[in-house]
């Protein structure tokens, strides 16, 4: 655990805000007690209290007070989830390796998809991530070249954080070239088997080198299979850039005409098709690489990766939230009156007649 209180371990420390209402209780049952004393004294001199009022005690008041603000103290803690002890477990994971491909090229800044293809990959590989259970994912971006972001891992804390870093501005090579970057995501795999291996490509399909289907060939010998989201709309778009004067433009061409990115869905479907693999369009689902990952991905066989421990936690909230209804219970029984003497008080208060007496 990365966070400890009182000596255990907690599985839900964003729970322990709740805590904070033991002491905004306190301070507010402190105030309310000083009140009413305030306004006691002013119908009734300290020395004539017991007198007056010879059945009330402050003690019970302060005891009730605390006993409350301990419930809820108590009740907060259990709810982070206290931990103490664990029981350790070997486990073996199986799973799925997969390599994602992201384009980065100046096209996928093209606002044909919203907010644009790039950022609407993106998108659609966290949504990937988070599906992992046993599958580790390794992260490529590419644009004239390819780069590695991310080994193959299951840290999908890790995975999340380098994708957000995933920009067009770290390209050291312009264009885009299909055959570099799954050349290179061949290279991250074991070379084992291809049944439990995939390549998950997002890109427009501008393929300048010519190379992608050369590598699908080789993919497809292998025993793996590529699985290509096309990013960007019929029709396309302009690709904007930013000036020096941060003022936006389109790219142009050599005789000044904007230049049009397109999908070219027809070379992705068959760099797909080579490898055994599928291709769908950004614009017919929602979420068009969860689809293929549910229907196609996610039924290769699988390989058994490298074993490990898991550690049980053994939650201790019981114990806490046992004395919290415990002290709830106390409370609600606790009466601020104390029990009078059947005699007379020493100030002269009329002797108080048994349940006999006042029947008769």
């Amino acid at each position: 655990m990365s966070f400890a209180l009182l000596g255990f371990d907690l599985l839900r420390e964003e729970q322990l805000w709740w805590l904070l209402a033991a002491p905004i209780l306190l301070a507010l049952g402190l105030w309310s007690l000083r009140r009413r004393r305030a306004e006691l004294q002013r119908m009734v001199e300290a020395r004539h209290t017991r007198r007056f009022l010879p059945d009330f005690s402050r003690p019970k008041s302060v005891l009730r007070l605390v006993l409350a603000c301990a419930a809820l103290f108590l009740a907060g803690f259990s709810a982070a989830g206290p931990v103490r002890g664990y029981t350790a477990r070997s486990v073996q994971r199986r799973g799925l390796d997969l390599v994602v491909c992201i384009d980065t090229s100046r096209s996928m800044l093209v606002r044909d998809l919203r907010p644009d293809r790039l950022t609407r990959a993106k998108r659609e590989v966290s949504g990937l991530i988070e599906r992992l259970k046993g599958d580790r994912i390794a992260l490529v971006a590419f644009a004239g070249d390819a780069r590695d972001i991310s080994p193959l891992t299951h840290d999908r804390t890790t995975l999340r954080a380098l994708l957000e870093r995933v920009n067009t501005e770290e390209n050291v090579k312009g264009g885009t070239d299909l055959g570099a970057a799954l050349n290179h995501a061949l290279q991250l795999f074991d070379g084992r088997s291809g049944a439990h291996e995939a390549i998950v490509m997002l890109t427009d399909g501008e393929d300048l080198e010519g190379g992608g289907l050369e590598a699908a060939r080789v993919a497809a010998e292998r025993g793996i299979r590529i699985y290509v989201v096309g990013m960007g709309a019929e029709g396309g778009g302009k690709i904007p850039q930013v000036g020096a004067d941060g003022r936006e433009s389109f790219v142009t061409d050599e005789n000044g005409q904007e230049v049009i990115s397109e999908l070219v869905g027809d070379t992705l479907e068959q760099i797909a098709r080579a490898s055994g693999g599928e291709y769908l369009a950004a614009t017919r689902s929602a979420t068009p690489l969860e689809e293929l990952y549910i229907a196609r991905i996610n039924r290769l066989e699988g390989r058994d990766l490298e074993g490990g421990v898991e550690y049980l936690p053994h939650d201790r909230y019981q114990w806490f939230l046992g004395m919290a209804a415990l002290c709830m219970l106390v409370e609600s029984g606790l009466r601020e009156r104390r029990r009078v003497s059947s005699r007379a008080s020493e100030f002269g208060a009329p002797e108080l007649k048994s349940s006999e007496e006042r029947a008769a």
